[in-house]
């Protein structure tokens, strides 16, 4: 089963989410973590692997590519496929490749989670939510950012790719969320899976290099990425099956 952890702007926190949802999803799963946000990758910071030599950025080159294998990382109790931050390596990668990288990577693997970019103005920016069997949408809870990430839910049922749910992140106003998530179950086809409070844990965990649950485990956020994971439905399936239905899907020639 395959994630693309989503939203319609950056800041919302969806690294950090993707690295928290993948921990907690890890006691039970075997997990995955995919930087599909090639071009403004940032989770080899906050996972650990600033200093790693093989990044998905080598596995999508066009020219003598590296093994899909090469840019795995046990980290966390995880696997982890990190993104470099060269411009320089962005630009000779090959976005249509990562269909290929995924379904090598799908067939190996429970649950694949890619941390998707943040907009929709690029084919690099919405394979994952096309190659995804369904999106987890992460926004803050804001009328600016439930617009955009409605967006982004329109776009991926285009593809027929599904909602898994929505996590409200940096939640400041804990007397008024229910409201906001109660209208937001109007308009969103997943339920609302976690709210998770604005925490200097987060902030902190990002500075340490590590997942939020790795460094404030007992954090209240960390018990809401917990939450969020348990309430998502992680339907089994065949990974051979899936790995082919990626290397088949359709590549957008636009967003």
């Amino acid at each position: 089963m395959a994630f693309a952890i989503a939203s319609g702007k950056g800041g919302m926190g969806k690294t950090t989410s993707t690295l928290a949802l993948g921990m907690a999803l890890a006691t039970e799963y075997d997990v995955t973590v995919v930087a599909a946000d090639t071009g403004m990758a940032n989770l080899l910071f906050h996972a650990g692997l600033a200093d790693v030599d093989t990044t998905l950025h080598d596995v999508l080159l066009s020219d003598d590519p590296a093994p899909v294998s090469a840019a795995v990382y046990e980290q966390f109790g995880m696997k982890v496929v990190p993104c470099g931050t060269s411009l320089t390596d962005f630009k000779a990668a090959d976005p249509a490749r990562l269909r290929h990288a995924v379904a090598e990577l799908a067939a190996d693997t429970d649950v694949l989670l890619l941390d998707s970019p943040a907009a929709l103005d690029s084919k690099s920016a919405v394979l994952p939510i096309v190659l995804a069997d369904r999106i987890i949408v992460v926004l803050e809870p804001t009328i600016p950012a439930l617009s955009d990430a409605l967006k982004v839910q329109e776009y991926a049922r285009s593809y027929s790719t599904g909602t898994a749910g929505v996590l409200f992140n940096k939640v400041r106003d804990e007397a008024g969320i229910d409201r906001i998530t109660e209208q937001a179950e109007r308009y969103f086809d997943g339920p609302t899976l976690a709210t998770v409070p604005a925490s200097e844990h987060a902030r902190a965990a990002r500075r340490a290099g590590k997942p939020l649950l790795a460094h404030a485990p007992e954090s209240t956020a960390a018990d809401a990425y917990r939450t969020a994971a348990a309430t998502i439905d992680v339907r089994a399936g065949e990974s051979g099956a899936v790995a082919d239905r990626f290397r088949s899907a359709v590549i957008p020639k636009s967003p």
